[in-house]
């Protein structure tokens, strides 16, 4: 599923002529490309699609928004571990789990 998330914007850059920021989703930083709101400022919240910033969103909504998200898992799952999910999906083992060591194998004699 892609949804468009909001986040609050924590830094500005200009990389290769591209504006990007940090952009904070409820703990989950994550690089977001500017260009569609070059006025975007330090502090705002913007609604995030696919890495762009697309929209700009007052401060309640985007808390509103990011604790539903969140109780519904939504953000875990829009951000979370791509091949654990998937392995979840499929009823596998999670790949990227550690696993525990094997035990070293004890014989017993009768």
């Amino acid at each position: 599923m892609c949804l468009a998330v909001p986040g609050k914007v924590l830094d500005l850059q200009e990389r290769d002529g591209t504006l990007m920021s940090v952009v904070d989703f409820g703990g989950v930083h994550k690089d977001v490309c500017l260009e569609y709101i070059p006025d975007a400022a330090i502090g705002d919240y913007v609604v995030v699609h696919v890495g762009f910033a697309i929209q700009r969103l007052d401060e309640e909504s985007a808390l509103k928004t990011l604790a539903e998200f969140e109780r519904l898992g939504v953000l875990n799952e829009e951000f979370g571990d791509g091949f654990a999910l998937a392995a979840k999906q499929a009823g596998l083992a999670d790949p990227t789990a550690e696993t525990a060591p094997p035990q070293p194998v004890t014989e017993v004699t009768p």
